[in-house]
């Protein structure tokens, strides 16, 4: 392709040669670079593109784009630009033949419930018969194929790429997971989004973007450029969302007025029913994931699809076959032991406070839980989650979960530094922490295990990565126990 026709839309200047030079690829890595490439030199937090410049020209970039001054090799075009992500972006989308414009995107953003309402978009439009896409922080789907993630929301250079698989499959909905890195990073840059839906934010990534107001400023973002906002307006922040945005509104809620009002609410130990009152129409709906907040996630998910035309009985059906791995789930159900063990990924004070209350209610021992907090990220957070975890159960033994480049006793003593009770154990090595949880665990009791949920690994110093499924672990541990 012609380097003009990747850069229609993207405002540049010429520094050398010629936009009339023939695209092979795009790349923002200089060590994937081929003969007759496009380099773009991005701006990171470990490194910056710019001092790859010359490697990439090296290995046969046809092609530079840049923020700033490079040295330039003869015979390649170098093109600068104000903003390299945001070129890229758009750059990447002409590269693919804008396969956004060809999809129905909906975009979820928040702190927690994004990986749950997503599961329940899909869920809903597949039994519609829709053929649907997913990208998100498990797996990305396409049309049912399942892909490796390697973050909540790709670069976009990788999302467009995706983007095309979908159209090139046959997809009409693409359901997203829009991180607060992706919208602050110009990831999802250009993308057409029909519909944004905000859960809740609560404190999370500060170490990230530092200050709370930056944070929601970041995931304000998905808000200006999708056509429809679909706010949980119970949240505060969402309220917020609800002012800030101008474009068309929608609401959904359980204790205010709201376009979408789940009412009759009725908990039970797997899930909940209630009717969801729409106007002057009302559906009765069932989901089988328990909590509160998952009633909050099948709103968002229904009045989405509602809204969108898909027929109530199919809303009804899909949310009554939702499953989402790691999100409280049960686990070892084969296994006779008169208590119950779930894995939820809950990594932040809301995520954490979420699990444990929602436990609480079909708690008929005691709740012991088993949890600490990642290395290399919010430090803050840390002894708030301590003293929830030690305030809503009966039992918290704190231990590792992605220690990273730190020690893992250093983020031990960050979390206890928050609890004033003495009801915790600190078991560091998260194997035997479970091991003991459950080795204490009586006839009622029920163990949470939080902060890795789907994930079957855990990272170490040097970026040492070890095989670790929580699910293998549990019935690992139970083996032994019972041999």
């Amino acid at each position: 392709m012609k380097l003009f026709k990747i850069l229609e839309g993207i405002d540049f200047e010429i520094i050398q040669g010629s936009d009339e030079v023939e695209i092979n690829s795009i790349q923002y890595n200089s060590k994937k670079v081929t003969k007759g490439d496009l380099f773009f030199c991005i701006k990171g937090f470990a490194t910056d593109g710019h001092n790859y410049a010359a490697a990439a020209q090296e290995n046969g970039a046809a092609a530079v784009i840049c923020e700033e001054d490079i040295k330039v090799y003869d015979n390649v075009t170098v093109i600068k630009v104000k903003d390299s992500r945001k070129a890229m972006a758009l750059a990447s989308a002409n590269y693919y033949g804008r396969p956004a414009d060809k999809l129905k995107l909906i975009g979820v953003t928040g702190t927690n419930g994004k990986t749950t309402s997503t599961f329940m978009l899909k869920t809903i439009l597949e039994e519609a018969g829709h053929k649907v896409g997913l990208i998100g922080t498990i797996l990305n789907y396409v049309a049912g194929e399942k892909l490796h993630a390697e973050r909540t929301t790709p670069e976009s250079l990788e999302l467009q790429q995706l983007f095309a698989y979908m159209v090139e499959k046959g997809v009409e909905y693409c359901i997203m997971e829009v991180s607060s890195h992706s919208l602050e990073l110009d990831r999802v840059y250009g993308v057409p989004f029909k519909y944004g839906v905000f859960t809740n934010l609560t404190q999370d990534h500060l170490d990230f973007h530092k200050t709370f107001e930056n944070y929601y400023n970041a995931k304000l973002k998905l808000f200006k450029i999708c056509s429809t906002s679909v706010i949980n307006i119970d949240d505060t922040y969402g309220e917020k969302v609800y002012r800030d945005a101008s474009n068309n509104k929608l609401t959904y809620g359980i204790e205010k007025a709201a376009d979408f009002r789940a009412e009759y609410i009725a908990m039970h130990s797997r899930g909940a029913k209630y009717t969801l009152i729409n106007k002057q129409d009302k559906h009765e709906i069932s989901i089988f994931i328990p909590g509160r907040y998952n009633i909050y996630n099948s709103l968002c998910a229904a009045a989405v699809c509602l809204t969108e035309g898909i027929d109530p009985e199919s809303v009804k059906r899909g949310l009554e076959k939702v499953q989402v791995p790691g999100r409280c789930e049960l686990t070892a159900r084969e296994y006779n032991l008169g208590f119950d063990i779930i894995l939820d990924y809950a990594h932040s004070p809301d995520g954490l406070d979420n699990i444990l209350r929602t436990v609480r209610e079909f708690t008929k021992g005691r709740l012991i839980s088993v949890y600490g907090c990642g290395g290399n990220r919010d430090k803050t957070k840390r002894p708030i989650m301590g003293e929830i975890g030690a305030r809503l159960s009966d039992i918290a033994i704190i231990t590792s979960d992605n220690p990273r480049d730190e020690e893992p006793m250093d983020i031990i003593k960050d979390i206890l530094a928050g609890i004033t009770t003495d009801n915790y154990m600190v078991v560091e090595n998260r194997k035997e922490a479970i091991r003991l949880a459950i080795d204490i665990a009586r006839e009622g009791d029920v163990i949470v295990i939080a902060g890795k949920g789907h994930e079957d690994y855990q990272i170490f110093k040097n970026k040492t990565i070890i095989h670790f499924d929580e699910r293998e672990v549990v019935r690992e541990i139970l083996e032994n126990r019972t041999n």
